[in-house]
């Protein structure tokens, strides 16, 4: 098979018609698809999570054990992001520096904002459900970040996303969560 920029093709390429994308290059174009993807099955599980408290007693370690793996999977997300994608786009696109910056702040807080929910979750575990209305209120203000922070990130790196940058290793723990 003929190797042309590192594309492996199936034979002869008939004159004046483009060459097929290369994987690499389709690997690329699906990071914002992705990416999104991604953002919404943690909105997922976030309102899966509130739903639940207004339907149930808690009498075991059910929340506790739901709210800690939401927030493991957004701290590996963010993880993900903060630690591979973001260097990796910065190098190509050093002109996303701001962007980059504001994303992490968010982080920060979000970060703030999960442990909280941790400890309430906790607590909560400990004396069968007596502070699920904090909890419920920690979540809605979440909720309501991590939106307005999904789609300002979704709108200002997705293009750069897709005219490509190197995975090295970032996208399990940004697509994935660390999980299978």
């Amino acid at each position: 098979m003929p190797v042309a920029d590192g594309v492996r093709h199936g034979g002869a390429e008939p004159k004046g018609l483009p060459s097929v994308a290369s994987h690499d290059r389709d690997r690329a174009a699906a990071f914002s698809l992705r990416l999104a993807e991604a953002h919404q099955e943690l909105r997922r599980l976030i309102n899966e999570i509130r739903t639940g408290l207004g339907q149930r007693r808690l009498t075991d370690d059910v929340l506790l054990t739901h709210c800690l793996a939401f927030c493991a999977a957004l701290t590996t997300h963010h993880h993900g992001e903060d630690d591979g994608m973001f260097s990796q786009l910065l190098l190509d696109r050093p002109d996303l520096t701001a962007t980059v910056a504001n994303l992490a702040e968010d982080h920060g807080m979000i970060a703030t904002i999960l442990a909280q929910v941790s400890e309430l979750a906790d607590r909560a575990a400990e004396s069968g459900g007596d502070v699920l209305e904090p909890i419920g209120r920690e979540l809605d203000g979440l909720a309501a970040i991590m939106e307005s922070h999904f789609g300002y990130e979704e709108r200002t790196i997705s293009e750069a996303l897709d005219e490509g940058v190197a995975d090295t290793g970032w996208s399990d723990d940004v697509f994935r969560f660390g999980t299978a």
